[in-house]
């Protein structure tokens, strides 16, 4: 290197081409905080019971998922779906069984994790 070139100049000269760095990185589809109360405080519940152990949480740019294990080696059990695609058709949220059905789906949350409730029972 000379005394008038510097690393840039010689890497410019030589065809190498700068790919700017993204400023804003994709916008991922996530819960709020509302949301994400009303999903644990039915998770608590159930983990109570016994009948729930373990959740994941997974977050991209179609859907974010919630979905709940019995055991943390096995498949989850449910997955509730927030789709913002689906809002003004059959409604962004979407409880989905182990098996891939749809067990419900609307545009209101609360209303829709009530598939998972257990009944009240008489004692």
């Amino acid at each position: 290197m000379s005394d008038g070139e510097t690393a840039d100049s010689r890497l410019a000269g030589a065809g190498a081409r700068v790919v700017p760095f993204p400023r804003t990185a994709p916008p991922q589809v996530s819960f709020h905080r509302d949301e994400l109360r009303e999903i644990l405080n039915l998770y608590g519940r159930m983990v109570a019971e016994g009948e729930w152990r373990d959740y994941a949480i997974a977050f991209t740019r179609e859907k974010a998922v919630f979905s709940i294990h019995r055991r943390t080696s096995e498949r989850p059990l449910y997955r509730i779906e927030k789709d913002p695609r689906l809002a003004r058709r059959q409604g962004a949220y979407a409880v989905v069984a182990e098996t891939g059905r749809i067990l419900k789906r609307g545009h209101d949350l609360a209303q829709v994790l009530r598939v998972l409730e257990k009944p009240l029972r008489l004692v």
